[in-house]
């Protein structure tokens, strides 16, 4: 069996942590699919291009009342997909091509790896590897709905239908959460009829309780949205899908010509067998990683979806830091920051958010205040003819501190990096409203307004 100094699975993050101050280090790169990992093939990068395109698709429904007169003659669904494929396919195969060929020091392995011992690792390519140290970055995969006869009947996920042939006319999206709704909005924008089924009584039910709720109230009117619906069984009948549901309102049925699945993501530590090496398991899967992101095993670590509650590119990117500085440097480790972990829903409405919902800080029984502030009430929001979107803050009232804000609205994800920065950096309500200058008729004036409303001791 060959020995390596290293070994990364996966080459999402953690192809990023091999640079140039690996080069006298024995290092194993082991890959099951394409290189890049998620977010550049299949998740947020794609995905991002499509909902740019949808948003452009999307403005003659709101132009005229702004007196502007505009209209969708179509889109052309294969110059969108290749479009977007055309400038991802080419990063994935140059990664690729680089650690084949580009590093003397790597060697690449493709396969389905899995553990068959302690720090020993089957790499599926007829090839059994030993190592001092392992860092496991092998992200996550959609989950399979439990829903009777999906198999049979076929459905897609986020990893195979942005590279659809043609438009479907109608659309079944299974799920409420971001990548749900995120698809739905691309599809609807292209002239798909969609029909989202949610098994909860509000989309996207992690946000905050106001956020969810406008947003569900908005999405009701653009989108067919069952909610309180649970898919028992799926069929195909004269070559349309056939969604059987239970719901309050009693049995329902939605059809569709493809069935979108996005019910949530599976780590895949079980497709590697991790526990034949002896790292240790969380109860949903996920491999259990302390501060510095060491696994329970002395010399693996792990990173990203994989082992993260985050299933998100910035915190991967982060840990993927952690773990290359405490491999560089084992007698000086740090530890990984995820106090304040944002994110963002670029649906439509888009969604910002990072910190505590009000409703966690309620059941926590933490003191707290709230402000909102609508797009409506600052002049670019009048400019924009916005009548929906708004912002809402947590705050300490005694020290002034942040503990969560939520915006829902245009760029909202942009505007959420303000909060960010301030809860990070310890900066208080008072002396972020006060004590910088804020640009008029910007939309940070919305943040600006916000601050200035929160009832501060």
């Amino acid at each position: 069996m060959r020995h390596f100094d290293l070994v990364v699975i996966g080459t999402g993050s953690g192809n990023s942590i091999v640079d140039e101050r690996f080069a006298d280090w024995d290092v194993a790169i082991v890959e099951k699919g394409v290189f890049g990992g998620t977010c550049l093939n299949v998740g947020c990068i794609p995905t991002k291009m499509f909902v740019h395109t949808a948003d452009v698709a999307a403005t003659p429904a709101g132009a005229a009342r702004l007196g502007v007169d505009e209209e969708l003659h179509g889109v052309r669904w294969p110059e969108i997909r290749d479009r977007v494929f055309g400038r991802i396919d080419p990063i994935a195969a140059g990664g690729r091509r680089w650690r084949m060929e580009g590093n003397a020091n790597v060697t690449v392995y493709e396969g389905q790896a899995h553990f068959i011992g302690p720090k020993t690792l089957d790499t599926g390519t007829g090839e059994i590897i030993t190592a001092d140290r392992f860092v496991i970055a092998a992200g996550s995969r959609p989950v399979v709905p439990d829903v009777a006869g999906i198999e049979e009947v076929g459905f897609l996920t986020n990893e195979d239908v942005m590279r659809l042939d043609e438009l479907p006319a109608r659309m079944i999206v299974l799920g409420s959460g971001f990548v749900a709704t995120e698809f739905a909005h691309v599809f609807a924008s292209f002239g798909v009829e969609v029909t989202l089924v949610a098994r909860s009584g509000v989309l996207l039910r992690h946000e905050d309780e106001e956020i969810a709720a406008r947003f569900t109230e908005l999405a009701s009117k653009k989108w067919d949205v069952r909610l309180n619906a649970k898919a028992v069984r799926v069929e195909r009948v004269d070559g349309t899908i056939r969604l059987h549901l239970e719901t309050p309102r009693g049995a329902e049925v939605v059809e569709g010509d493809v069935l979108l699945a996005a019910v949530g993501r599976i780590p895949n530590a079980d497709l590697l067998d991790v526990e034949a090496t002896g790292v240790a398991l969380h109860s949903d899967g996920r491999i259990v990683v302390d501060e510095k992101q060491r696994t329970a095993v002395d010399g693996i670590w792990a990173l990203g979806d994989v082992s993260s509650e985050h299933q998100l590119k910035h915190v991967a990117n982060h840990e993927a830091r952690i773990v290359q500085h405490n491999l560089l440097h084992a007698d000086a480790p740090i530890d990984a920051d995820h106090r304040f972990v944002p994110h963002g829903v670029f649906s439509s409405p888009q969604i910002g958010a990072v910190g505590l919902t009000e409703q966690e800080a309620r059941e926590r029984g933490i003191r707290y205040v709230t402000a909102s502030q609508d797009y409506a009430d600052i002049a670019y929001g009048w400019a924009m003819e916005d009548t929906t979107g708004f912002a809402k803050l947590i705050a300490d009232p005694a020290t002034g501190q942040l503990l969560g804000a939520h915006i829902i609205g245009p760029q909202a994800p942009t505007l959420i990096q303000l909060v960010i920065q301030a809860m990070s950096f310890g900066i208080s309500a008072r002396a972020l409203a006060r004590g910088q200058y804020w640009i008029h008729p910007a939309m940070p004036e919305l943040l600006e307004n916000a601050l200035l409303k929160l009832p501060l001791d």
